[in-house]
């Protein structure tokens, strides 16, 4: 047996054939694996427990003198569940493919084969062994995504608290929002905080490729099901097995699409182009639209059957303009975030620079947020971030009039704490406006000096024992 070096590429190989193993290891070599090669089930379950670490793919045939494939396949999960295994066979059988399914195989194939196309599935299973690292990885994040990402005002407390109580749950689940409002950062959440979170959360974009691409695409093709088709395809439903698979943009798929997702969805099974059989699947579904999915229902552009399939649980997810106390929150996470990156020594905003980004209605919201804050970083030329390093159109709503600025959100808002929210933003609106003269800004704002002196005290921004700065006693 070759020496056990750790190797995030190493893949064990198990035939009692020399030829097969020689063949595989020049295939797999070829590609950059390091290969380590047994001649027998007792070899490969010894090398699997003896790794300092696990291998992340095993290479193993089914039927050996000393053992089944099987057994290597348990001793292999039993050592790393994310460890991915493809059985090999020189009799492919219906029930030799469920058994390997359940079991937690990646695949199988079948004697004869071309290297060409063992070495494609390896990487294949590598990089489904890569998702479920990742996923590990993500969990620990849990905390830092709700701040970061999602944020902490009511109407996004909300969202958590309905995120937090369907996790556990198999339930399918609908996203709705404005594009850039976070629904992937929504369902990834789900995923995270669900008992499926070891295995992969997998994206596909429903509006991105042609319709028979999309087919393939989440069912899978056989070996020449159609031209091009030079080897065989698993679909995202079969990679998402035992994980979640969201549907960004489901309102964009084709009616036939639709036909064949709600069979899925109700049998729980996926037919792949050019099989005969069909397979079982684990997957829970998270879709997301930034359409009025409703208004397609009913001009008839969507399945209402696969709308009710789908519309199980609803998280609708607000605007940013609908929930601007997020804001700053959310600017300095990802100033702390570009900064580093960037290697810059940027620490925060100016009192103006902040202003504009609060009173900006951000059209492509989170998104737009976080771009804006990754090219003020790039440019700004000092430890604080100021007007000048914000995009023109940013910069230019830190002097919006509050009939701009004033937006009562969807939970609803205490009238006297939103009062004194628009007159201290009159009041240092006036107050820059004037450049200090608060005889003049009083004059501005159509007030007494004694009444913006009053107001000012009463904002915490100064004013008792101060005197017009033209030297005339302020009205009384």
């Amino acid at each position: 047996m070759e020496s056990l070096v750790p190797s995030p590429l190493r893949v064990l190989v198990v035939d009692d054939e020399p030829s097969i193993r020689q063949m595989l290891q020049i295939a797999l070599k070829r590609e950059g694996y390091e290969v380590v090669s047994v001649a027998g089930c007792r070899a490969a379950i010894e090398a699997l427990t003896s790794s300092r670490q696990p291998f992340p793919v095993v290479l193993t045939d089914l039927s050996m003198p000393d053992g089944s494939g099987f057994d290597v396949l348990g001793a292999a999960k039993g050592r790393a569940a994310a460890t991915e295994v493809i059985l090999i066979t020189a009799h492919s059988t219906v029930e030799n493919a469920i058994a390997a399914m359940r079991g937690g195989a990646y695949d199988f194939v079948t004697k004869p084969f071309q290297p060409a196309e063992v070495a494609a599935l390896v990487q294949k299973a590598l990089e489904k062994h890569d998702l479920r690292a990742e996923n590990s990885r993500l969990r620990a994040r849990i905390e830092r995504t709700d701040a970061e990402m999602l944020g902490r005002s009511p109407a996004m407390r909300t969202v958590i608290d309905l995120v937090d109580r369907i996790a556990a749950t198999k339930t399918t689940v609908l996203i709705t929002g404005e594009s850039g409002t976070g629904k992937e950062r929504v369902a990834r959440a789900i995923h995270e905080r669900s008992d499926r979170s070891a295995g992969p959360f997998l994206v596909v974009n429903c509006g991105a490729l042609p319709e028979a691409l999309m087919e393939s695409e989440l069912f899978g093709h056989e070996k020449g099901a159609f031209t091009g088709a030079q080897t065989r395809h698993r679909g995202l439903f079969r990679e998402a097995d035992g994980g979640t698979l969201m549907l960004d943009e489901v309102g964009e798929l084709p009616a036939s699409l639709q036909v064949k997702l709600l069979r899925v969805l109700q049998e729980r099974s996926v037919r792949a182009v050019g099989a005969t059989q069909e397979v079982t699947v684990d997957v829970r579904v998270l879709a997301a639209t930034n359409r009025d999915i409703e208004a397609e229902v009913a001009r008839g552009a969507f399945r209402q059957d696969l709308y009710y399939r789908l519309n199980v649980i609803r998280v609708g997810l607000p605007p940013l303009r609908d929930r601007r106390e997020d804001i700053p929150l959310m600017a300095e996470r990802f100033l702390r975030r570009f900064a580093a990156e960037m290697g810059k020594d940027v620490a925060g905003f100016t009192a103006d620079a902040l202003r504009a980004l609060e009173r900006y209605a951000y059209p492509g919201n989170v998104r737009e947020l976080e771009n804006v804050i990754e090219r003020s970083v790039a440019l700004a030329g000092a430890r604080s971030i100021g007007l000048g390093d914000l995009p023109a159109e940013v910069a230019g709503a830190a002097s919006a009039p509050a009939g701009e600025i004033l937006t009562l959100p969807p939970e609803g808002a205490n009238l006297d704490e939103l009062l004194n929210e628009v007159e201290r933003r009159l009041l240092l609106s006036a107050l820059d406006r004037t450049g200090g003269n608060r005889t003049a800004a009083a004059k501005l704002l159509g007030i007494t000096f004694r009444s913006l002196r009053y107001r000012l005290s009463k904002h915490g921004l100064g004013g008792d024992d101060e005197v017009p700065s033209d030297g005339e006693v302020g009205p009384q």
